[in-house]
């Protein structure tokens, strides 16, 4: 019988079968934790009595709380309260305790937890990984199969090494022909997203397939599975190639197997089926206040039911009237190497318009360190813009990186909530070529006008 990707990955990590009663038990291959989900975990594993069962298959940084700042001239650095800094030097007393790698603030592989696992080649195909955060699904841009976790499993993968789960449903999106220049990863998410819905993914496991999805860079097939979520998905992933084997050897330092197997059977059955043509996709934009809400940056704000009182918007109004006060280039979804080179294509020889702040924050120090060494950091400073350290940053806006209320931002971020970026802040979500676009042009502006 013809078997899916995800298929084969649940068959592979399989523990003990589920059954009417009671879930399937997987093995976890590798568990990312951070500051903000894992403390709880931790308090409940002592009050029991146990300890980390697998710590060389767990791994820890720091990157949610943690200042974008330089440290002060005291060498402390700017944390935003006490309790992130506790946040912090908590999750640094649990690793120290359980024997777990820290990738700590003077770590000099640290950065987003969803940035680093692969940078550093423990995200592999074939295995299961978790994390305290939704946007696990990125790692699935290597065949993994790879989901967020609330506190409570955290407690029962670092005591067991294993999750009770019932088996998803599967979906193929597929998206067909080439992409135009200046549309990306990003655009592609936003363009399905609006499609399916921010519930059309629910109980599913999104395997991308096509054309435009084989010709991604894996830190575009990252963006694309890391959004996922956004669509209600437990999972996205991308079966492994040799654009996947190729990143993982060099970031390994390693030679690895490839395993054929880890693709698709020809004529497998998914539960549900989408095609996109991607030939017809343009760079992309929020309109309200959900991911589903995305329309073509060049057009007209779409007549919504939600979101649009909010965002201060009126429908049929073109989207390239609206000035922005900040923009913000990074997080998990678009903190990679990639982005800052695309960030620096449109900025170069250009300002930030005047009025605006623009923050670029790199995804880890090897992103940070890569960019320096293009010299990218010099084009970000020219520009006007403001180069930061790593972290999540104005993503989740848990750092004091944020935006003030009624303040227009566009963000390469995940999700456009209400009050996501700080109170009464107005999310617009985007590439990071659309976000330098509109930094340079003091509106909502459409990055091809720049290429």
């Amino acid at each position: 019988m013809a078997k899916t990707l995800f298929d084969k990955i649940w068959e592979r990590n399989l523990v003990t079968p589920e059954t009417e009663d009671r879930p399937a038990i997987l093995h976890i291959g590798l568990h990312l934790i951070h500051e903000v989900t894992s403390p709880q975990a931790f308090t409940v594993l002592k009050e029991r009595g146990l300890n980390v069962r697998r710590p060389d298959l767990t791994l820890g940084t720091i990157d949610h709380s943690v200042p974008t700042l330089p440290a002060r001239a005291d060498g402390r650095l700017p944390y935003v309260t006490a309790q992130a800094e506790m946040q912090v030097e908590t999750l640094r007393k649990n690793c120290q305790e359980q024997g777990i790698p820290l990738l700590d603030l003077d770590d000099e592989r640290r950065g987003i937890v969803h940035v680093v696992g692969p940078e550093l080649g423990r995200t592999r195909p074939g295995i299961v990984i978790v994390c305290g955060d939704s946007h696990t699904s990125t790692h699935g841009a290597f065949g993994a199969l790879a989901f967020g976790i609330g506190t409570t499993e955290v407690g029962h993968v670092l005591a067991t090494q294993s999750l009770l789960q019932r088996r998803p449903r599967t979906m193929r999106v597929t998206f067909e022909g080439e992409l135009p220049d200046g549309v990306g990863g990003k655009d592609m998410a936003l363009a399905m997203i609006a499609k399916l819905g921010t519930q059309g993914g629910t109980g599913y496991v999104i395997e991308y397939q096509g054309k435009a999805v084989r010709q991604l860079t894996m830190e575009g097939r990252m963006t694309l599975c890391n959004m996922s979520i956004e669509g209600g998905a437990r999972a996205g992933m991308v079966a492994p190639d040799e654009v996947t084997w190729a990143y993982l050897e060099k970031a390994a330092g390693i030679s690895l197997d490839r395993d054929e197997d880890l693709v698709s059977d020809e004529g497998a059955v998914f539960d549900k089926e989408i095609v996109i043509d991607a030939a017809s996709l343009t760079p992309m934009v929020t309109y309200g206040t959900s991911p589903d809400a995305a329309s073509a940056a060049n057009g007209n704000v779409p007549d919504a039911e939600e979101g649009l009182d909010y965002m201060g918007f009126v429908a049929g109004h073109p989207l390239a009237e609206y000035p922005v006060n900040k923009v913000f280039v990074g997080s998990c979804t678009n903190g990679r190497i990639e982005d800052m080179r695309a960030t620096a294509r449109v900025l170069t020889g250009r300002k930030v318009a005047e009025g605006v702040l623009m923050l670029i924050v790199p995804g880890s120090e090897a992103v940070k360190r890569q960019a320096e060494e293009e010299g990218l950091d010099q084009v970000f400073a020219a520009a006007g813009a403001e180069w930061r350290e790593p972290g999540c940053s104005m993503c989740i806006a848990m750092n004091g990186d944020k935006g003030e209320p009624g303040e227009l931002v566009v963000s390469t971020s995940n999700r456009n909530f209400k009050g996501r970026q700080g109170e009464g802040v107005r999310t617009v979500l985007a590439s990071p070529l659309t976000a330098a676009a509109s930094a340079v042009a003091g509106r909502i502006a459409d990055p091809r006008e720049y290429l």
